[in-house]
């Protein structure tokens, strides 16, 4: 699969032009040539904080049921676990529906 860049690289004339500028300076000046270059602020906002809490929530939490994961080893190592092909199918195209949903409303 070829991956075609969505934007051209910018001239070497114009690279120069994305160094950062002091918070003083008016607009149409860069930084002065051997200044110390400015601190810059950034805020993130109310999200980033929300997914540093749901983050750390999560940390500790197990995504895998260890005990039903041992239950499903056992029956297989004794012979008793067997698949339902229908319900394995019948998931699968459900599955492939629904990204084929999301692609549709994705594109439109």
């Amino acid at each position: 699969m070829k991956i075609d860049k969505t934007t051209p690289p910018l001239p070497a004339s114009q690279i120069g032009e994305l160094a950062p500028r002091s918070p003083n300076a008016k607009p149409g000046q860069g930084s002065a040539p051997g200044s110390a270059p400015s601190e810059t602020s950034v805020h993130l906002g109310t999200a980033s904080a929300q997914l540093r809490s749901l983050e750390s929530s999560m940390a500790g939490s197990s995504v895998v049921d260890a005990e039903k994961v041992k239950a499903i080893k056992q029956a297989i190592s004794e012979g008793r676990f067997q698949v339902n092909s229908g319900v394995v199918a019948d998931r699968l195209i459900d599955s492939v529906k629904e990204l084929i949903n999301a692609n549709k409303g994705g594109a439109a």
